[in-house]
């Protein structure tokens, strides 16, 4: 792949996120061919969304990572692993955040499916008959669980399970403020990795 012409605004976006300086991706070669202003945006975003004083930075980096497994993208998620690590984060906690996301994509395909049948009564009625114990008592905590699964929920688009999660996050205690700063999070994290 073509190496861009050096940003100096995503250089730096890459050594706060403890990324490669060569890592390269189609959408960054052709961002920084014309040095696009979008760079600058990006890296703003990232670091006030990251930034936010309703998570500590270990939440925060779990959030992060939980999106970046979502999307796939490896890169990010070694980036957004060893940053929580640093910040704190258990191995087992790393391991629910992965898990977190793989149970969610099933949670909302699911569910979604369901909510786009609302009129069928048998498909409401059956037990979905799935396993989700990793939702019960997760090492990192109830809160941050459910607001992690708000957040993949909302990137995925299942209006039953975001509307669910959501009234589960402010049982544990979750503020508005805290909650909306979570899927300006997600969002951003989300188009971290399209770019990349």
């Amino acid at each position: 792949m073509e190496t861009p012409p050096v940003n100096e605004t995503l250089l730096n976006l890459f050594l706060d996120l403890g990324i490669d300086p060569s890592f390269t991706s189609p959408g960054i070669v052709s961002l920084s061919a014309v040095n696009n202003r979008y760079i600058k945006d990006l890296k703003l975003n990232v670091s006030t969304t990251l930034g936010s004083s309703n998570f500590t930075r270990k939440e925060a980096y779990l959030l992060a990572l939980s999106v970046a497994v979502n999307e796939k993208h490896t890169t990010l998620i070694a980036a957004f692993e060893n940053l929580a690590t640093k910040e704190g984060a258990t191995p087992e906690e790393i391991a629910e955040t992965h898990g977190c996301a793989s149970l969610l994509s099933l949670n909302n395909v699911f569910y979604r499916f369901r909510h786009y049948m609302h009129g069928n009564e048998y498909y409401n009625k059956q037990p979905a008959g799935l396993r989700m114990s990793l939702m019960m008592n997760p090492a990192m905590g109830k809160g941050l669980f459910e607001l992690m699964s708000l957040v993949i929920s909302a990137i995925n688009g299942c209006e039953k399970c975001v509307v669910s999660h959501e009234h589960s996050v402010k049982e544990q205690g979750a503020s508005e403020q805290r909650i909306y700063d979570a899927i300006r999070l997600g969002a951003v994290i989300r188009s971290l990795c399209v770019t990349m």
